[in-house]
């Protein structure tokens, strides 16, 4: 299991502090210091079964600048990697499945669901 973790962000410091309590096996990925290139992108957006703009964090400043709703989904899945800030958080990966785990709770129903 796999968890794109942001240190600054409360949820996701809140999801990495569940998954270790419940003993999770776990590996961390600091996907700010690390980010994932566009082929990565792409497969936790198949893994998500979600399109790029829904792993945009919209109200980030960045997005304000250099984002809008009209992108094609190259463009942003661009923008991702260029700029790992706008992706969504916490998100766990889980062999070939993924979820953005917001709140905690959609996030402990969606690990009970794949045991």
């Amino acid at each position: 299991m796999k968890i794109y973790h942001n240190t600054h962000c409360s949820k996701s410091r809140e999801c990495l502090a569940f998954l270790k309590e419940e003993e999770y096996p776990i590996e961390i990925i600091d996907y700010l210091k690390n980010p994932p290139s566009v082929e990565e992108l792409k497969e936790l957006l198949r893994k998500l079964a979600i399109k790029p703009i829904d792993l945009v964090r919209k109200k980030e400043a960045i997005w304000k600048e250099v984002g809008n709703d009209t992108l094609s989904d190259e463009q942003i899945i661009a923008l991702l990697h260029q700029y790992p800030k706008l992706i969504e958080r916490p998100i766990i990966i889980n062999g070939d499945k993924a979820i953005i785990a917001r709140p905690l709770s959609a996030a402990q129903e969606w690990l009970q669901s794949q045991e």
